[in-house]
């Protein structure tokens, strides 16, 4: 599996084209490497960009946990789904994210900012990324929450 770390900025071209850091790139498995899915994400103010298998393994998940005969689940999925759009990668290793797309983010000059997130890796607004991290104090005191193990308690 891939695994995507660290922030890295970018600029977006007039036409909304953006290079993905090589570093990612690198990251992507040989048959995956010209295409992503790409999803605005449901909680944050970012784009969240996924490898094919990693995307093809979430909707499988996440539809297994739906009853495909209940009206409320079949729209949930519809619309998680129809969100999505194919992204392929050029020869020069660049995406296009449409400007409708880019403003939705709040990015509207070229500066864009990539986050990895282990399988996957967000576009943001540099500001923005900024303005939605957590405090220092905040971000030490979940992290000790959320590694100490249950059974130690």
């Amino acid at each position: 599996m891939s695994t995507f770390i660290g922030k890295y900025e970018a600029k977006a071209d007039a036409k909304g084209r953006i290079f993905i850091p090589s570093v990612y790139r690198k990251r992507l498995s040989s048959d995956e490497n010209n295409r992503l899915v790409m999803r605005r994400d449901v909680v944050n103010e970012c784009i969240v960009l996924f490898p094919e298998s990693v995307w093809n393994k979430m909707v499988e998940d996440f539809k297994s946990k739906l009853d495909e005969w209940n009206p409320s689940d079949q729209l949930l999925l519809m619309q998680f789904v129809s969100d999505a759009e194919w992204l392929d990668l050029d020869a020069q290793g660049r995406v296009l994210i449409s400007k409708r797309h880019l403003l939705s983010i709040s990015i509207e000059n070229s500066d864009v900012l990539f986050v990895g997130m282990i399988d996957r890796f967000a576009v943001w607004s540099a500001a923005k990324y900024e303005q939605s991290k957590m405090s220092s104090a905040d971000f030490a005191s979940l992290l000790k929450e959320k590694m100490i193990s249950k059974d130690k308690i």
